[in-house]
């Protein structure tokens, strides 16, 4: 009926529904066309993350000098080696500073070099996916991977003074600020991302030299305080403006460039920080659906089983041989990134439903069921409504152009478990419809005799 209301196909709908613990599914439509699953294909590579690298798995990251430190003067380079932390936040970056200045570390003479050895170059581009290099979903993984690699520009409206206050946090050292924003007093017309946002010259993804980003049109007072996260610069030029304005705010000293090159032997270890456990990390990829962290698991899954440096060839090759293992054959599975954000992606609905079965009897079932959104209460499923199924589905869900997905765990009215998959490809479908039609099979598998 809602196919029918909104003049879908149903013939791009895929649905696969499993009572756990029964031998033989409940509803099984179009269930073994490969479909593309958008982000749902998150569920398989981090299944395989927690299972392979297990849930108290860390990752290092390092600070060595090619010199002795004295006085608090290090008159040589600094290198910083990543490890593939895909949690390396603004604040555990300012943690793992603060504790160099700690260990007596003042000023740097010679330049900040970044160790990218263990992970291989990212196959691709930041614009390949859709020609959108800035949008912070697009990131590359990277072994040193700081913030997301992205700026979170703040809009605060200022009525009395009649201006828009834009704060970047942060801020690299070489990035300026040309805020041509009109403040008024109309309705709010989409915020943030209603401005127009460009590079004053294309320096600030190609080198370290200065760059400006300029915000132009119109942002209303009702829109109150709005976030808007954006990429700036590449890789290396954003670590090295992140490192140079928090060294100089902690009061430390450097004017030293930025370059990618192996720690030398010989360097000395001056700091070794750890992030959080994957247990924990999984719930920030599938709670909300981050591509790069996931991309991260995928490169660190190879390099762990296969050696350094970690490729994408190396991860999938680990997901391949996790399926085998587990008597799984997906003949129509097709891995690009793992994450979901690619057109390549392939698989098919009662399969993604095995990988949520396997997921129910692994050991670590509990951290990974508890990694999904909540319906209506959290993740990516904040916002939309369950109405009396509020609370009872731990859900991932998936949007691309023409693809809706979700596939996870639901608690029936009668108390029974229901792994329920939907992989939805249709031209008209979108963030209302899918939803409708995912709504409708959940309330029917909620209900059913």
């Amino acid at each position: 009926q809602v196919l029918k209301r909104y003049g879908l196909s149903a013939q791009g709908l895929s649905v696969y529904v499993h009572e756990v613990g029964q031998p033989e599914a409940v509803l099984v439509v179009s269930a073994d066309v490969p479909r593309n699953p958008a982000s749902t294909m998150k569920l398989l590579t981090t299944l395989v993350a927690l299972e392979e690298l297990g849930p108290a798995y860390t990752w290092k990251t390092e600070a060595y000098a090619s010199a002795p430190v004295r006085d608090g003067v290090l008159d040589g380079d600094l290198y910083i080696k990543g490890y593939g932390d895909p949690y390396l936040v603004i604040e555990h970056f300012w943690r793992f500073l603060r504790a160099l200045r700690k260990g007596g570390l003042t000023e740097i003479r010679g330049d900040l070099v970044i160790d990218q050895g263990f992970f291989g170059p990212a196959a691709g581009q930041p614009d390949d996916f859709d020609r959108s290099p800035h949008r912070a979903y697009n990131v590359q993984p990277h072994a040193l991977l700081v913030n997301y690699q992205a700026v979170n520009f703040r809009f605060l409206p200022q009525p009395r003074q009649q201006r828009v206050q834009i704060v970047a946090d942060p801020q690299p050292a070489q990035l300026a600020i040309d805020n041509r924003v009109r403040l008024t007093n109309g309705p709010c017309g989409g915020g943030a991302r209603a401005v127009g946002m460009r590079t004053a010259d294309r320096a600030g993804l190609v080198n370290a030299a200065s760059f400006t980003m300029v915000f132009s049109g119109r942002y209303s007072t009702h829109c109150g305080g709005d976030d808007f996260y954006r990429v700036v610069a590449g890789p290396g030029n954003y670590i090295h403006g992140v490192f140079k304005t928090l060294w100089q705010e902690m009061g430390g000293r450097f004017a030293g460039g930025m370059r990618e090159a192996p720690v030398p032997d010989g360097a000395v270890l001056l700091h070794a920080a750890t992030s959080p456990p994957l247990s924990e990390l999984i719930r920030f990829v599938n709670k909300h659906s981050n591509n790069v962290m996931t991309r991260q698991f995928l490169l660190t899954l190879g390099a762990e089983k296969y050696g350094a440096p970690g490729t994408e060839e190396k991860g999938i090759a680990v997901i391949q041989e996790w399926l085998r293992q587990h008597g799984l054959e997906f003949a129509e599975l097709v891995l690009e990134n793992g994450s979901g954000l690619s057109r390549e992606e392939r698989i098919s609905a009662r399969h993604l439903g095995e990988v949520l079965l396997a997921a129910w009897q692994s050991p670590y079932m509990p951290e990974f069921l508890a990694s999904l959104p909540i319906l209506s209460m959290d993740g990516t499923l904040k916002r939309r409504s369950g109405g009396s199924l509020a609370g009872r589905a731990h859900l991932k869900t998936g949007s691309l152009n023409h693809v809706r997905s979700q596939a996870g765990v639901l608690l029936d009215e009668r108390g029974r478990r229901m792994v329920v998959v939907a992989l939805h490809n249709a031209a008209g479908v979108d963030t209302t419809t899918g939803e409708q039609v995912q709504n409708a099979l959940l309330a029917w598998v909620y209900q059913r005799p």
